[in-house]
């Protein structure tokens, strides 16, 4: 199944009309359904306010969940999602299983390019960074907080507040993600 299938399904276990989606994601109804009938492909940033709205991560959206004790995911199978516009990277390290609560990025930012903005995350998300190339600013709501990484530095933010990640220099950037969405039951 692709992308846009994933959507159309999780959207109809939701019971939820393209009209809702849309109002909920701020996505055309238009968008959606080519998007649902893999005729367009999203940007980075619209694809996570989709997976957002559907209460789910965009790494469920890009493939199955699989069912394994210990899963192996070579290089040249790992889930990437290449934003056509910015250039911008998500491999993903992790397998795609949402209901464990964790995924594991790595994200590609070229030179003088970024992210877009991505939507809050519901309340508990916790989002953890790890520069390993070249430097990246962090920037949260509007104006809470802005951070500048540079090689070796980590960050963490609670993932409940829009979000974005910009590259203001000449070389790309390479940063490890974890999103920790796992909901205790404290």
């Amino acid at each position: 199944m692709g992308f846009g299938t994933n959507i159309k399904n999780m959207r109809k276990k939701q019971k939820m009309t393209l009209q809702e989606l849309s109002s909920q994601s701020n996505v055309s109804v238009s968008m959606l359904s080519q998007i649902e009938r893999e005729e367009k492909n999203p940007t980075l940033q619209v694809a996570c306010q989709i997976a957002e709205s559907l209460h789910t991560t965009l790494s469920f959206l890009i493939e199955e969940q699989q069912q394994k004790e210990t899963i192996t995911i070579r290089k040249k199978e790992r889930l990437i999602y290449r934003d056509e516009q910015s250039g911008f990277e998500r491999h993903l390290l992790s397998p795609s299983l949402p209901s464990k609560g964790v995924e594991f990025i790595l994200n590609v930012v070229p030179p003088f390019k970024e992210s877009g903005t991505f939507p809050s995350h519901k309340k508990g998300v916790k989002e953890y960074i790890f520069v390993a190339k070249g430097t990246l600013r962090v920037e949260l709501g509007n104006g809470v907080c802005s951070e500048e990484l540079k090689e070796g530095d980590s960050f963490y933010f609670e993932g409940d507040i829009e979000h974005r990640f910009i590259n203001e220099r000449e070389e790309e950037c390479h940063y490890y993600l974890v999103i920790d969405s796992y909901e205790s039951s404290f």
